[in-house]
């Protein structure tokens, strides 16, 4: 049988990049952040390998199986290359990254050491920051904008300073800071309209994670939720998203445990076995488990790991 190749022109072909793309991360010397920076440019400067990345390493089936047509998805999808990959973001601690990442101690002294230079010019801006929902980090790195309005300009003019120092078109913004305390959706979150009047009447429902949400989108930037925060996935941002044609996604990175839970937990519904208690701790011991400690915060965690178990 012959196997013929067909060049078919896809309607949602994606266009190929063009410049560098800027990474905006909240909670930018946190132990996620830190590692997946440091992580970049030790690839980049061929130092590691980009073990666990579905960009660099995946592939993806086309045709038939019996095809055996499996390019790498950086091939079939003009992807951004890790070298025009720029980082800046927010913190509540003014830890440069380097620092941060030796705080953060995920990766040893050997690993930073050879980046050090690079690391340690990278500075994280002065973050939107609400106690009330972190209750249990006390960072004074933090804006001093008094109302939620203000806080969202504030957001968009670091966005917009941000893309001119670097000579930036285009940026995505990846929420890695804290799980926030838990919230259920209210009128507030079901229109836009709705949610803009609460911004501006200084809302108590409206968490830190939305304003940042709401200054990316208005200013054309894709907003990612590595977090299971209440953010994004409210009718206010569809609706927001949809309005400005720019991509949402997320609902927690799952880097740790709760990658293997989510990964465990199906199989075991599949099989029908029982489960009475799920026992885990974090080994790391850094904020993140600090602010579970909370449980307010712990319930938001909660809720998504509970939702792979659901009937």
């Amino acid at each position: 049988m012959e196997l013929k190749e067909y060049n078919l022109k896809r309607k949602d072909a994606i266009d190929r990049p063009k410049g560098k793309l800027g990474v905006l991360i909240p909670g930018l010397g946190g132990a996620v952040s830190t590692t997946v920076v440091a992580g970049v440019e030790a690839v980049r400067r061929g130092l590691a390998e980009p073990v666990g990345s579905l960009t660099q390493l995946g592939t993806i089936r086309l045709g038939k199986r019996f095809e055996h047509r499996a390019p790498s998805i950086r091939e079939f999808i003009p992807l951004a290359d890790l070298s025009d990959l720029v980082f800046g973001g927010w913190d509540v601690y003014e830890a440069n990254l380097y620092d941060a990442a030796y705080y953060a101690r995920v990766l040893n002294r050997e690993h930073l050491e050879p980046i050090k230079d690079f690391l340690a010019q990278i500075r994280p801006m002065k973050a939107v920051f609400d106690r009330r929902f972190v209750r249990n980090l006390d960072g004074t790195h933090i804006k001093q904008e008094k109302t939620l309005r203000a806080c969202v300009e504030a957001l968009k003019e670091d966005i917009a300073r941000f893309k001119a120092e670097n000579g930036l078109e285009r940026c995505i913004m990846v929420w890695c800071a804290s799980t926030e305390v838990y919230l259920q959706p209210s009128t507030i979150h079901q229109s836009i309209e709705a949610f803009q009047k609460a911004v501006d009447a200084d809302d108590p429902h409206i968490a830190p994670s939305m304003l940042y949400a709401l200054a990316a989108l208005e200013s054309g930037v894709p907003f990612i939720n590595g977090a299971p925060n209440l953010t994004i996935d409210i009718p206010a941002m569809v609706e927001l998203a949809t309005q400005n044609n720019i991509p949402i996604s997320g609902k927690d990175l799952k880097t740790g445990q709760t990658l293997m839970k989510t990964i465990l937990a199906p199989g075991l519904k599949a099989r029908a076995l029982g489960l009475e208690g799920w026992y885990s701790t974090n080994i790391l011991g850094n904020r993140d488990g600090l602010v579970l400690d909370d449980k307010d915060s712990l319930k938001t965690k909660e809720e998504s790991k509970l939702s792979v178990l659901a009937r």
